[in-house]
């Protein structure tokens, strides 16, 4: 179970999760030492809201993760910017932040919201300060491999004559990136990484955190820290969480509708999948749509049941999730409604 299973091998693992009970953690498929981390303290008796941001954390000081915290890809202007959010079951309350620059624990901070505010999201300026206000440290976030990912893509931009910070356009490569074909020579991300948690006595929590999608327009916030779009828990029930276009998952209330699927008795696995099929069908606009009328992205979902049941469900095949539990960390394939363009 700790060795990464092939694409094939998605039946099993949805018939795996839908099997599995008791504490677990799961996370995208960029999370393996998330939910070992994650794991491991739920395992020593740590609330599961700690041991998701510890595990998170983790990614947010990897530098070769261009999808989060430090190192993460920066904005059209080369500031990174910064979204996450926590929600803690049994309180039913979340915290989270928004375009924070110049701190990296992101996550972290979006704790500090739930537990030392009475606020949900603080944005931009505002969430700096909160992080000066709590002893955050204020640093640069652009790593050098990040930094020259933005030079060469600001080289590219100029070459062909357009502007990175001006009005939008069909032909604005990081409005919709073709993440099917070559693409460019150069990093581009719309990743994430989510964990949930399931403790040893019940109690359930979530986080999410991200730098967002690469070369974005500045200020633009996408589904992470926004609670029922990039996660969701709802204490007996289980928790949601998502990766991918996050436009996509703000406009279908993405993870609340996971969670509120689970309630009315399906499946992880499944309630991943109707809500992935609901978004598939309500991509309409043909700036989303390849040529054989589907959408031009991806978008991956992950559950946790409160009985421990998990499962997660891509709208492309290829789409990894990670799992710690009793038998180890390992890497399972989601679920794919749609197979990849050529395959």
């Amino acid at each position: 179970m700790n060795a990464r299973w092939s694409i094939s091998g998605a039946a099993s693992a949805r018939e795996l999760g839908l099997a599995h009970r008791g504490a677990c953690a799961i996370a995208s498929g960029n999370g393996l030492e998330v939910v070992r981390l994650a794991f491991a303290r739920l395992s020593a008796g740590e609330h599961p809201l700690d041991a998701c941001v510890a595990g998170v954390t983790l990614l947010e000081d990897d530098p070769d993760d261009v999808s989060v915290g430090y190192g993460g890809l920066p904005n059209a202007r080369g500031e990174v910017e910064l979204d996450a959010a926590v929600m803690d079951g049994p309180t039913h309350r979340a915290g989270g932040v928004a375009g924070l620059r110049e701190v990296r624990h992101a996550a972290s901070l979006a704790r500090d919201v739930l537990r030392h505010t009475d606020h949900a999201l603080l944005v931009g300026e505002g969430a700096l300060a909160f992080a000066l206000d709590r002893g955050y440290r204020r640093e640069s976030l652009l790593s050098p491999t990040a930094r020259t990912a933005y030079e060469t893509w600001r080289r590219e931009r100029d070459a062909l004559g357009r502007e990175p910070t001006g009005l939008l356009s069909d032909e604005d490569r990081w409005m919709l990136p073709d993440t099917h074909g070559a693409g460019p020579p150069i990093p581009h991300t719309h990743g994430t990484v989510h964990c949930g948690a399931l403790a040893l006595d019940e109690r359930q929590a979530a986080c999410t955190t991200t730098s967002g999608l690469s070369w974005k327009m500045p200020g633009r916030v996408g589904d992470s820290p926004i609670v029922g779009a990039g996660l969701y828990v709802e204490q007996g029930i289980g928790s949601a969480g998502g990766t991918g276009r996050g436009e996509a998952a703000l406009q279908s209330g993405a993870a609340h509708q996971v969670v509120r699927l689970m309630a009315h008795g399906l499946p992880p696995t499944d309630a991943c999948v109707a809500l992935l099929t609901h978004v598939i069908d309500q991509t309409r606009d043909p700036r989303l749509l390849d040529a054989r009328g589907l959408p031009a992205f991806n978008l991956t979902m992950y559950a946790l049941r409160a009985d421990g049941a998990f499962g997660s469900a891509a709208i492309y095949e290829g789409y990894f999730f990670a799992i710690g539990a009793e038998s180890g960390p390992c890497l399972l394939p989601s679920v794919g409604i749609l197979p990849r363009p050529g395959a």
